[in-house]
């Protein structure tokens, strides 16, 4: 199972994703009850190698008068061998009164929890959960329903946690923290840019070899007419820890130009190498069982201030055995590669991948499940150098990968077809999960 799927009923954002004790953990927001957003719990996923995951069942659920309406984002770390994962709890102020797991008006407010596990897979939820941070009071530090998601990490002079907001001026903001103990928290500084959606999710700081990378999801960033225009984006930044400012840059990209990933996470794998996943947007629920799935595991590197995500190692390595047809193909579907000449096309099945005046292009009309507000085409940038496509197809999801991690197109679909069709004489080689 390379893409964690929902189990039943409903997943959204990837939560708490760490390497521990010999073991990837990923926790995950979901709605144990129904394939759609409800009182939100955190599941949980393990893997020893990123392509065969378990699912463990519920990790945390309402329990505290903080979270006792939702467990909502949040990250993970390690700590003198105990896991510590923060999230923000969420408390309705306004219950619907036709469904209790939802509140109305964004009548709730929000406060950051921690709690602990000697293993990673055994947590208090009566116990040992704690309030670090108190729901905000004044507007203009941050608003009281829509702060949230921390991402904690270790500094070079103790632990840092960034938190996402927005601003009485209609702007998205990040807050900073620091902590010797992980306990006790302290505000440091601001950062607030206009023009990048009012509020923003999910915000995630790392290094890696080529520069300094923020990623976002701004609520309201996006204004195209069709639905989803909360977007993940990325971009290379200045940031001093000290001091805890942050210079950010008019540029950014994408973190995927199909436009259907959202609420990124990163960590760092056995090996050093920083690595996300995030969550893939469906409109509907698969066989009405459930909905919400995740990208495959990606690399994320910087050069030359771009910005690349690519395919992990031991997905790469997966895909290792050659099949005829998709028909061979196991659970998680296989890949096929291909170079793209201007004018071309390759049909999976119903979904199109065709190039158009120097840029890759997707079109998933066919196979797009509810399409009533939904983006069907979609387009990288302008490619500098090279057409070369790493396909890998799932039956619910399928990630193009272009100039291997240059740009990323991934797109969910619904009932596709087996056929591969390229207009081409030679033969596509496939390959699928040993």
């Amino acid at each position: 199972m390379i893409h964690i799927k929902a189990p039943g009923n409903w997943i959204n954002d990837p939560n708490g994703f760490i390497y521990y004790q010999g073991k990837y953990h990923i926790f995950y927001q979901c709605f144990p009850y129904e394939p759609r957003w409800g009182r939100i719990h955190w599941g949980h996923a393990v893997s020893e190698d990123l392509i065969c995951w378990e699912h463990r069942g519920i990790a945390l659920f309402p329990t505290k008068p903080g979270d006792r309406d939702g467990c909502f984002s949040g990250s993970g770390v390690e700590y003198n061998g105990n896991m510590y994962l923060f999230y923000t709890g969420v408390k309705y102020l306004e219950e619907d009164p036709e469904d209790t797991n939802r509140c109305l008006g964004d009548q709730f407010v929000s406060a950051q929890m921690m709690i602990t596990s000697e293993d990673g897979f055994h947590f208090d939820n009566v116990r040992d959960k704690r309030m670090i941070i108190p729901p905000f009071e004044d507007p203009e530090v941050a608003h009281k329903a829509h702060t949230r998601d921390p991402k904690v990490w270790r500094g070079e002079n103790g632990w840092n946690m960034v938190l996402g907001t927005g601003g009485p001026e209609g702007s998205g903001k990040l807050l900073f923290y620091k902590s010797n103990d992980l306990h006790h928290w302290s505000y440091v500084n601001s950062v607030s840019k206009a023009g990048f959606g009012w509020m923003w999710e999910c915000p995630d700081y790392f290094e890696v070899k080529g520069g300094k990378v923020l990623t976002l999801s701004p609520i309201g960033f996006l204004k195209d007419g069709y639905e989803e225009e909360s977007q993940a984006i990325c971009m290379m930044v200045d940031f001093d820890e000290a001091s805890c400012t942050m210079k950010i840059p008019d540029h950014y990209q994408y973190m995927d130009y199909g436009l259907d990933l959202y609420a990124a996470q990163s960590t760092v794998d056995e090996e050093g190498r920083r690595i996300m996943v995030a969550w893939a947007r469906m409109p509907e629920a698969v066989d009405g069982e459930w909905n919400g799935m995740f990208c495959m595991p990606r690399v994320a590197e910087a050069e030359d201030g771009h910005i690349f995500f690519r395919p992990h190692p031991n997905v790469k390595k997966a895909y290792c055995r050659q099949i005829e047809t998709p028909f061979e193909s196991g659970e998680a579907g296989y890949r096929l590669s291909i170079e793209l000449e201007e004018g071309e096309e390759i049909n999976i099945g119903g979904y199109r991948i065709f190039r158009r005046e120097g840029k890759i292009c997707t079109d998933r009309s066919m196979v797009s499940g509810k399409s009533e507000g939904r983006r069907m085409v979609f387009s990288t940038p302008e490619l500098k150098k090279g057409y070369h496509l790493d396909v890998y197809v799932d039956p619910n999801l399928i990630e193009v990968f272009v100039n291997n991690g240059e740009f990323v197109i991934t797109n969910t679909v619904y009932g596709l077809g087996s056929g591969i069709c390229t207009g081409r004489k030679e033969e596509l080689l496939l390959y699928t999960v040993e």
